[in-house]
């Protein structure tokens, strides 16, 4: 068949494989403890369920706007200049199904066939193949598990070239967990704003960090950088709402503009019912959130004591979203029943075949050497997910 050659060149999630032996392994009903999980495991707050069972009996159930709907745009610029610093109007916002959607929309805006796109590894496996998929070309800047994967700037300064047209950055990350300072987020703007190259700016994890540190948007920085910028953000992690697939963009209105375009000939609005929860989302106590966040640095903290009591694997302490990247170069290239243990993902089978626990392999990030474990479960899965994979180290050691 003569399938669309760009197509045909994205992958597919090297984590399908693990996620269905997992999901088969728990049918059979074994005890599996999943640590891949991108998603919080808390429920959706009742205001917000509430608030989407009063837009069911009002029959809020036609089209809005393909931008959103005025009240929820709205709500955004509140939030964004209350919580943010950053001054927006509704014609400078774009909510969509999802901030993957959100990010999707800006790739298909702004590149053009040949196009070369920045982004720091690790990475967010869905970055390249966004970019890929808008004909441009990914390329990746490589980042260091010592300096907390923090990007460095000379570096990016080296592959910057009359073909770069934008970088991503993910602060908080996923998946490292990185919080980018503000002092790099001014050596990255003043960058943007010399070589003239956007800024795809993910903020998703915003809500979700720990130890003090605190989040900046790049935006905020200056009105050069603003107009840059495209801020990525919406609904899915701090509100616990993956399901209800409500992200949303703020931009330059021109930027907007043509977003918009685009999402007007794939899905048009994003869903009724869920805009207005949003609403209500928005609304909702601060401590909330903060109870939220509380928790994910208490299970954090149980993790990553328990992954750097293990000989021959370690893991730097996080400080945002709720990941943690841990370090497998020492296992690399060891024997284990006859088997050598090539990279990230024979390692992920062997942990699923030998304990019964899922993890994510680096692979699917850039970041061979590493497997990703979410804190997103409960603590007895921590603590008994710990204990298995320092057995299945122990039994590495012991052939």
């Amino acid at each position: 068949m003569r399938l669309s050659k760009r197509a045909l060149h994205i992958k597919g999630s090297l984590t399908l494989e693990i996620d269905a032996k997992a999901k088969k392994m728990k049918a059979d009903g074994l005890d599996v403890i999943g640590f891949g999980a991108g998603e919080p495991d808390f429920n959706t707050p009742d205001t917000i369920i509430n608030a989407a069972k009063e837009a069911l009996n009002k029959h809020y159930t036609r089209y809005t706007p393909v931008a959103g709907s005025l009240e929820l745009r709205e709500a955004i610029c509140h939030k964004l200049r209350t919580d943010n610093g950053l001054q927006y109007t509704p014609e400078n916002i774009l909510v969509s199904n999802g901030a993957k959607h959100s990010i999707f929309n800006a790739c298909q805006a702004i590149l053009n066939p040949g196009d070369e796109v920045i982004i720091p590894s690790p990475y967010w496996l869905s970055y390249p193949e966004m970019v890929k998929l808008a004909n441009g070309i990914p390329v990746f800047l490589e980042t260091r598990e010592d300096d907390n994967f923090n990007i460095d700037i000379d570096k990016l300064k080296e592959l910057i070239n009359e073909k770069t047209k934008a970088i991503i950055i993910n602060s908080p990350g996923n998946p490292t967990g990185c919080v980018y300072p503000k002092g790099l987020l001014s050596e990255i703007a003043s960058i943007a704003i010399e070589e003239n190259i956007f800024i795809i700016s993910d903020e998703i994890y915003e809500k979700l960090i720990y130890d003090d540190k605190e989040h900046i948007s790049i935006a905020m920085l200056n009105d050069d950088v603003k107009e840059l910028t495209i801020v990525i953000n919406g609904m899915s992690k701090a509100y616990a709402m993956t399901g209800w697939r409500i992200g949303y963009a703020a931009a330059n209105k021109t930027i907007i503009d043509v977003m918009k375009n685009v999402q007007s000939h794939s899905t048009s609005n994003p869903n009724s019912i869920a805009q207005y929860a949003s609403i209500a989302a928005f609304k909702i106590p601060d401590e909330i959130i903060a109870n939220f966040s509380k928790e994910y640095r208490q299970r954090r903290d149980i993790l990553v004591d328990s992954i750097n009591k293990i000989s021959n694997i370690s893991c730097k302490r996080p400080r945002g979203a709720f990941y943690v990247m841990v370090n497998i170069e020492k296992v690399l290239g060891l024997s284990y029943r006859g088997e050598i243990i090539e990279d990230s993902l024979t390692f992920c089978n062997m942990l699923l075949d030998d304990q019964m626990v899922a993890a994510v392999p680096g692979a699917a990030f850039g970041a061979n050497n590493f497997v990703r474990l979410s804190y997103a479960t409960s603590i007895e899965n921590i603590i008994e997910g710990s204990k298995r994979i320092g057995a299945f180290i122990e039994n590495i050691k012991n052939g």
